[in-house]
């Protein structure tokens, strides 16, 4: 799978690469290893992220202003790779910038750099015949993501088709920290259940401990992105893998119960 949980909840950290630095990423996603998370999400910088909410947007306009390209992201998950060998790194991005890369090209490079998977967010699966090959012949993990408004039949076909574990989305919109938890997450994972025993993910809005141990109750894993990624924002290049860490170690203290 591309990522083992450790504990219930498993931890999916989300940064945006580049943001601040490549450099600051670097630190930033291994003090989060370090501190508890099972996994990295690397978003690849995009200059049109419509499924994102402004904390990622102005991310992302970030990067994309420094010149933070695909191929440099691919040359930080290898440097992620080399550093923590055993955590599971995850590409995640949209399909614009992987078919201007080329995509077996994409696919070759994202194994050499020793990424467990990819999420192409505005990929559906009913047209993803051609990337589902490229990455089968590459091994590596392909995920999708799950809605609420998901029908039967799409999440059947996400079933079948992904590997390492399948990313659900808690509530309908765009990324970004929310108050509460979606009663429409339980139900979504209970849903997708039905179709597979990979583990299942749960991310947009989970922001604080209250959520990740809400999540723990009916899913395998919490992703955190917004809420992270905010405070990188808000912090010195320099006190922001800190002050991640801390976040983190904090978030981990919500921990139900180690996975065997």
């Amino acid at each position: 799978m591309a990522i083992h949980f450790k504990t219930k909840p498993g931890l999916v950290v989300y940064l945006t690469a580049g943001d601040p630095s490549i450099a600051a990423t670097r630190d930033i996603a291994i003090a989060a290893i370090d501190a508890g998370a099972d996994g990295i999400e690397l978003g690849i910088p995009f200059s049109d992220p419509l499924a994102d909410g402004p904390v990622i947007q102005r991310a992302m306009d970030r990067a994309v202003h420094h010149g933070v390209s695909l191929a440099n992201v691919l040359a930080l998950a290898a440097e992620i790779r080399d550093a923590r060998p055993d955590a599971g790194i995850i590409l995640f991005g949209y399909i614009n910038p992987i078919l201007r890369f080329g995509l077996s090209k994409f696919v070759d490079a994202a194994a050499a750099a020793g990424a467990d998977g990819v999420l192409v967010t505005d990929l559906i699966v009913e047209e993803a015949a051609e990337y589902l090959a490229e990455m089968k012949r590459a091994n590596l993990a392909p995920v999708f993501l799950a809605a609420p408004t998901s029908p039967d039949a799409r999440l059947k076909a996400i079933a079948e088709n992904s590997r390492g574990f399948i990313y659900a989305i808690s509530r309908v919109g765009i990324t970004g920290a929310q108050q509460s938890m979606s009663s429409d997450a339980a139900s979504l994972v209970a849903r997708i259940r039905q179709f597979t025993k990979l583990p299942v993910a749960v991310g947009f809005g989970i922001s604080n401990a209250e959520h990740v141990r809400a999540v723990g109750e009916f899913a395998d894993a919490a992703v955190i992105g917004s809420a992270i990624v905010e405070l990188i924002e808000h912090s010195t290049p320099d006190a922001a893998a800190g002050g991640v860490a801390r976040f983190i170690q904090g978030l981990r203290r919500t921990v139900v119960a180690p996975t065997r």
